[in-house]
């Protein structure tokens, strides 16, 4: 067994224990507003890393991400409001029948996101440039205008009435299970060949790779876990409303993964708790002052990062290849 699947196993144990740490944390979930708020950060790495694998990994530029949330999370929803609150499944006792419907509603808003992000890349990512970014603005607004528009969907108003299933077990799982497949995407052959892409699409092409094929692959995944990320927010927040899906929220997410470092995605993590603690974090000042300066203090936090390190926290560079770089320089060198 080689290094590099040692080294996969044992991120891998390492998430199976974060997540047996949140399930043990449950129980104070609901009524520690710290845990809140690290519910809400998890969500919050799924949205990173996934944009991530499109506007780090491949080198494109979405500016739509909050679109695909929204598509997931009301899909999923609706799910929630129409079937799991009025059907159960047979001859399984209740807390398990949600548990499993809630899974699946998880997974068909995310297949939502995936196919919404499918419509979209098909036409765009064919061409060059910046119109991936128009295409992708242009989408998340029409269905935030069209979500204001629809009674069924709860209109301006908001979707109301839906489960409150997701936890801090969901959370952490689905944060696992986006970061691994991240890690593994960048390490793999397609991985590769998405970076080339990022470098030089022309030289890319050149070579033979299908430029085309490889960006609506990322773009389609990418979509998925943010229609996930949208999922599991409906089901913990138990309301959707326009407004948590505006494009403020997709340069939010942006701005996680520029700051994190273009290309890391343990920068894009980094970030993303980052952005979700400090607000908070933040939010006495207005009880002290009785003036809100969290935003003013929180933008201009951001804008001395990115004077004084322009390429983000950690560039393109992951913890565990500086940890194992220091471990390695560490070693005594053998003799001949």
């Amino acid at each position: 067994m080689n290094a590099r699947v040692l080294e996969s196993w044992a991120w891998i144990l390492f998430g199976l224990l974060l997540v047996g740490l949140a399930s043990a944390l449950l129980p104070s979930a609901s009524q520690s507003y710290p845990m809140y708020v690290a519910g809400l950060a998890g969500i919050n790495v799924i949205l990173a890393v996934s944009l991530h694998v499109v506007n780090g990994l491949t080198g494109q530029f979405s500016l739509g991400h909050a679109g695909f949330m929204a598509v997931g999370g009301y899909t999923a929803a609706l799910f929630g409001t129409r079937i799991i609150s009025e059907y159960k499944l047979m001859y399984i006792s209740e807390p398990v029948s949600d548990t499993i419907l809630f899974f699946f509603a998880t997974l068909l808003g995310g297949a939502a996101a995936g196919l919404a992000g499918l419509l979209v890349g098909l036409p765009s990512l064919r061409l060059r440039g910046d119109y991936l970014a128009i295409v992708t603005l242009g989408f998340a607004e029409i269905i935030r205008v069209t979500i204001e528009n629809v009674e069924v969907l709860g209109a301006a108003t908001g979707l109301v009435g839906i489960p409150p299933l997701t936890n801090l077990f969901w959370i952490f799982f689905w944060a696992l299970v986006t970061f691994l497949f991240a890690k593994r995407l960048q390490e793999s052959t397609h991985g590769r060949a998405l970076a080339a892409i990022r470098e030089d699409e022309i030289a890319a092409e050149a070579m033979g790779i299908d430029t085309t094929g490889y960006k609506v692959r990322a773009f389609v995944a990418s979509s998925f876990f943010a229609g996930v990320a949208g999922a599991l927010l409906g089901y913990y927040l138990t309301i959707l409303t326009p407004r948590d899906f505006t494009f403020l929220k997709s340069v939010e997410v942006v701005v996680m993964v520029v700051l994190g470092g273009m290309g890391s995605i343990s920068g894009a993590i980094l970030a993303a708790i980052l952005l979700t603690i400090l607000p908070e974090a933040l939010r006495p000042l207005r009880e002290h002052t009785g003036v809100d300066l969290r935003m003013v203090i929180y933008a201009s936090l951001l804008l001395a990062m990115m004077l004084l390190r322009p390429r983000g926290i950690l560039g393109r560079q992951e913890v565990w290849t500086l940890l194992r770089r220091r471990r390695e320089e560490a070693e005594p060198e053998v003799a001949p």
